[in-house]
């Protein structure tokens, strides 16, 4: 069965904030227990910052799996960028848990270079089938980027 180009952008936003919501079940529970007990760096956003960011993350990311799916071009580059982006989204999904699940935040932390070795990836794989859904993921890299520092910044603050 194949799903008409037009749903495609709405179900690709729409995994990506389903994937964020369940993400962020063990992030829920823990903001104020365990990870109100952490040192954190001077730079450490406030805690109402998160959700706002990541939700306009998740949309961006949605809109361009969208292009992506619903472009004209076919066959294994299409189908491998798919993949990948499917692959960072479930190794974003595995941050928090391994963070705020786990309380562990040098496991999230290998998490995450592996998280943003498959942005970086994807956005290599995205651009020569739509530049713009290469564009949209700039945002979530820099994102991504700082929280990196951030979760290295807990580490070391708490060992």
């Amino acid at each position: 069965m194949s799903i008409p180009n037009k749903y495609k952008l709405p179900v690709s936003i729409a995994i990506c904030l389903l994937v964020g919501f369940l993400s962020g079940i063990s992030t829920s529970d823990n903001i104020s227990g365990w990870y109100s007990t952490l040192e954190k760096p001077f730079f450490n956003p406030p805690n109402w910052i998160f959700g706002p960011v990541w939700t306009f993350l998740y949309i961006l990311m949605g809109i361009s799996l969208g292009k992506i799916w619903s472009s004209d071009i076919s066959g294994k580059e299409k189908n491998k960028a798919i993949f990948i982006f499917g692959s960072q989204l479930a190794v974003n999904a595995i941050w928090s848990i391994f963070f705020f699940g786990m309380q562990n935040p040098l496991l999230a932390f290998i998490d995450i270079i592996i998280l943003i070795i498959l942005i970086v990836y994807t956005i290599k794989l995205f651009k020569p089938i739509n530049r713009m859904a290469s564009w949209l993921l700039y945002p979530y890299l820099a994102w991504v980027s700082f929280a990196t520092i951030l979760n290295l910044s807990i580490i070391l603050l708490n060992n």
